[in-house]
């Protein structure tokens, strides 16, 4: 798979049912088409207890040193499950084209980037008249899952390797709309998540003698209105405001004529830089106890907000799609969590790629005229960043 042609990159990735954390032999197929173009590759499987060991990939051309400019690229080949494969037009892992569109799990969410963007930097390389910095790509099988043994420790593993990471643009899929629609987006920040669970104890009882019980479901539903009736934030410079969704009630209770013991509560909250999660979790305890009864309160964080101050190689994106596409995208900060949660530590990240509106859905797809554009704005975009680095 030497021959430069990222939609045949793409199938190739697309055949492979990488669903995590199994890599199904994707990682294998981009090693074999970047060792094709010169690329020195580096594999490493993470690992910890009560998780499951997750491949990654490390790959870098262009001249060595850490005073040289390196431009990566982070991303990932493993993809959420199909669902039920025979709701599919196509069969997900087949990677048919039909009606200029390629269909398949891991289209638009990513693979189809992390195809574009080997072929420009083959591109780049291949012309012959030396590389002005480096190029490199970081990509994980454990982004949709857990993200423990994937982008988070590879990041220290390749700067135990001497590596040093000059700006990463990340290929996840920004775009509301096909790339060149209205309202294209690079990403140069995300909203921080915290997942709550709520739960309250009372007295199980018959529903006939409410005196003699102590029902938890008033005291869970004075609790959520409490977290939900005034808005955590107004928003900020680059965030929208910060939003509480719950995502489920349940007391558990077949009966009727049966007060239940316990009620739970799950919540999620997608915040701005407003908080952080210490600060955020302080506020919602607050809330809380202001309802003056006894809970339990079990929070998970998967990612602190950030931003990531705009700089060069933001602009660059943006005045790169302009150009090619004749529009300009917007700089945001929405969306869900990637793994530029843990790149933005090391240095200066953005995100853009294809199109969202079909990610982790049936029949998932993007245009195969979309993945050549996007080709060609990452070769642009390697081009132009190397370029004012060596500046």
């Amino acid at each position: 798979m030497s021959d430069g042609n990222p939609v045949e990159l793409s199938r190739a990735l697309i055949r492979c049912p990488s669903i995590t954390p199994v890599d199904a032999g994707a990682l294998d197929v981009l090693q074999s088409y970047l060792e094709g173009v010169g690329f020195a590759v580096h594999r490493r499987v993470f690992e910890e207890t009560g998780t499951d060991p997750v491949d990654n990939l490390y790959a870098r051309i262009g001249p060595a040193g850490t005073d040289v400019a390196n431009l990566c690229f982070a991303g990932h080949t493993d993809v959420v499950p199909p669902g039920d494969e025979t709701a599919w037009q196509h069969p997900p892992f087949a990677a048919e084209i039909d009606g200029g569109m390629l269909y398949g799990r891991g289209t638009s969410d990513m693979k189809c980037a992390v195809a574009a963007f080997a072929v420009a930097a083959g591109r780049v390389a291949a012309r012959g008249d030396g590389l002005q910095g480096a190029i490199s790509m970081l990509i994980t099988g454990d982004e949709e899952g857990v993200s423990i043994n994937g982008t988070r420790k590879a990041l220290g593993w390749i700067s135990d390797m001497g590596e040093r990471l000059s700006a990463c643009l990340v290929g996840e899929p920004t775009n509301p709309g096909a790339v060149g629609e209205l309202g294209g987006m690079v990403k140069i920040g995300r909203r921080g998540s915290l997942n709550g669970v709520l739960t309250v104890t009372g007295v199980q009882g018959h529903a006939a003698y409410p005196e003699r019980a102590d029902n938890p479901i008033p005291h869970l539903l004075g609790m959520l209105n409490a977290l939900t009736d005034i808005p955590l934030d107004d928003g900020s410079e680059h965030f929208q405001p910060s939003t509480l969704t719950l995502t489920s009630v349940d007391v558990g209770n077949p009966a009727t004529n049966v007060i239940p013991r316990r009620a739970e509560a799950k919540f999620n909250v997608r915040f701005n830089d407003t908080f952080t999660s210490e600060t955020l979790i302080r506020e919602i305890r607050r809330r809380l106890d202001s309802v003056g009864t006894a809970y339990d309160l079990d929070i998970r964080i998967s990612g602190e907000s950030f931003l990531s101050v705009p700089g060069p190689l933001a602009d660059i994106v943006c005045d790169t799609v302009a150009e090619t596409t004749g529009t300009r995208p917007v700089k945001s900060t929405t969306g869900g969590t990637s793994d530029a949660r843990f790149i933005k530590d090391y240095c200066p990240v953005c995100e853009f790629g294809l199109y969202s509106d079909t990610a982790h859905k049936i029949d998932e797809h993007v245009p195969v005229a979309d993945i050549e554009r996007l080709t060609d704005i990452y070769e642009k975009v390697i081009d132009r960043y190397l370029a004012a680095a060596a500046a």
